[in-house]
């Protein structure tokens, strides 16, 4: 009798029959990791993410595009200038390095190392990067990963993850590094963009400090990342010091709030798959049989938003108004109920919400009645 697979063989078959058997599965980027863990309680995003499936065109076929990614020229533009900052053995991104956050006696260009990162697989490209991060902290010099391969453990799957840069500092610390393409400004970018950065390098120290706890003398990993980006619109690069500590924090706890994806797929229904070449009333059934937690913080992060934000004002959730409402309202979820409890017909008195939207409803249909006799006493 031949013995069952492994549980993480097992899982892995499941995953790949859930976004269809020839289909390679999309890797899992920070970015995508950032948005997971921004939103923890969203299964289906969870499900999606970790079995691999192309979530924008998922959402095609459900007939709800989605207007998220980045446009071409952005991206030829972000690569173009990535290229100049790494330009000759990174000598520029190792000056910019010491400048912001020192570690060491300043660089002298040519003198540092770049290793070959390559290897097969994300798997050999992993192991291959350990490796090299162990090397450099020994060498006590500086060193420069060009897009290294990172592992992490989300929810009981792993994902590979590519940072733009991490840097060794000759004190044996490990920096992360992000390159970005939107300009910095007198010295300051715009918020809402270093804020995304922020979070995105949050998952790369994370994965970092994975690497670094299996060492037998952990070296340190900076809570100061280095965010790289052209400075006053031009070709020239400059970059600033950005402290991760509460990303890095925040994104630690709600990867481990993650429900597990191999318990989210065992209360799916027999032969459900995300193949997107299926009918779309088939695949609806499909994204509708995993539950969901839609904001809408989640259309700027999540490819199905669209489709989520339409499913959840049919259903009337409060959660399409945003967190900070449902946060507010307590046991009320729906917007029926809401309304309901505002009007008196419904809710317990004692209940804060309750008692604050009939407060409102009251000042709400005393100002109509102020406004209706003033109206009327002009047209007379």
């Amino acid at each position: 009798m031949p013995a069952p697979p492994k549980r993480g063989t097992a899982l892995r078959h499941q995953l790949a029959e859930l976004r269809g058997p020839d289909v390679p599965p999309r890797p899992l980027d920070a970015r995508a990791l950032a948005a997971l863990a921004a939103n923890p309680g969203c299964g289906r995003r969870a499900l999606l993410d970790g079995a691999g499936v192309d979530k924008a065109a998922l959402a095609e076929s459900l007939g709800s595009p989605s207007g998220f990614g980045q446009s071409q020229f952005a991206f030829m533009r972000g690569n173009a200038f990535e290229a100049r900052v790494k330009a000759d053995g990174g000598a520029e991104l190792l000056r910019l390095t010491h400048g912001r956050l020192g570690g060491g006696p300043e660089p002298v260009p040519g003198e540092s190392a770049v290793p070959d990162l390559s290897a097969a697989g994300p798997e050999g490209r992993a192991a291959r990067t350990a490796l090299a991060l162990r090397e450099a902290t020994e060498s006590g010099g500086w060193t420069l990963l060009d897009h290294p391969m990172l592992a992490l453990d989300v929810a009981g799957t792993p994902a590979f993850l590519e940072p733009d840069a991490v840097v060794v500092h000759p004190d044996g610390r490990w920096t992360v590094v992000e390159i970005k393409s939107f300009p910095m400004i007198d010295g300051s970018a715009d918020a809402a963009k270093v804020g995304a950065a922020a979070r995105q390098a949050a998952v790369y120290a994370l994965a970092l400090e994975r690497v670094a706890a299996r060492m037998e003398d952990p070296p340190r990993v900076r809570h100061h990342v280095l965010l790289v980006c052209p400075k006053d619109f031009s070709n020239f690069a400059t970059a600033s010091a950005v402290d991760v500590r509460k990303q890095l924090s925040v994104t630690r706890r709600q990867l481990e709030r993650l429900t597990r994806v191999e318990d989210i797929a065992a209360g799916l229904p027999e032969g459900t798959t995300f193949d997107v070449r299926r009918p779309a009333a088939e695949l609806t059934a499909a994204v509708e049989a995993v539950p969901a937690s839609y904001a809408p913080e989640c259309l700027a992060a999540c490819e199905l938003a669209f489709h989520c934000r339409d499913r959840a004002r049919d259903e009337g959730e409060v959660t399409s108004l945003g967190r900070s409402i449902r946060g507010e309202l307590g046991g009320l979820t729906t917007i029926g109920e809401i309304l309901s409890a505002a009007l008196g017909t419904s809710g317990d008195p004692d209940d804060p919400a309750v008692a604050t939207l009939r407060r409102a409803a009251g000042l709400r249909a005393e100002a109509l009645a102020g406004a209706g006799a003033s109206g009327g006493g002009s047209g007379c």
